[in-house]
């Protein structure tokens, strides 16, 4: 088992139930992505390239879902955190029933898209 998975399975509700969906949604939809474990956290990859991670916050009681080219997404941007971030954008999940797919899944499919973008959005010259 990948320590990712491991990870997952060891949280303790409603974390590992909202990890467990995101999982399932992420790679049924996204086939190529690659398992992680950096920064003690889940971390999808892409083509060797950073995609994705989920990022339980216990004390907080939520589980984001953040996202690599964030500072070039442009939809769904209501429904995007950045609060205290510079960069980092992510959807925020209290529990299970919060995950709206049509959302997720269009964001991870512009993220997809953009993933040949950089973590910054380079201002012109």
């Amino acid at each position: 088992m990948k320590p990712a998975e491991e990870y997952i399975l060891n949280q303790p509700e409603p974390f590992k139930s909202i990890l467990m969906h995101l999982q399932i949604l992420i790679e049924s939809s996204f086939p190529e992505v690659d398992l992680q474990f950096k920064w003690k956290i889940p971390f999808y990859y892409l083509d060797d390239k950073p995609f994705c991670y989920l990022n339980p916050s216990k004390k907080k009681g939520y589980v984001d879902v953040a996202f690599w080219v964030s500072a070039h997404l442009t939809k769904y941007n209501e429904y995007l955190i950045s609060e205290n971030r510079k960069v980092v954008k992510s959807l925020r999940y209290y529990k299970l029933e919060d995950i709206n797919e049509t959302i997720l899944l269009s964001v991870l499919e512009e993220a997809h898209q953009l993933k040949d973008k950089g973590f910054y959005k380079k201002s012109p010259q």
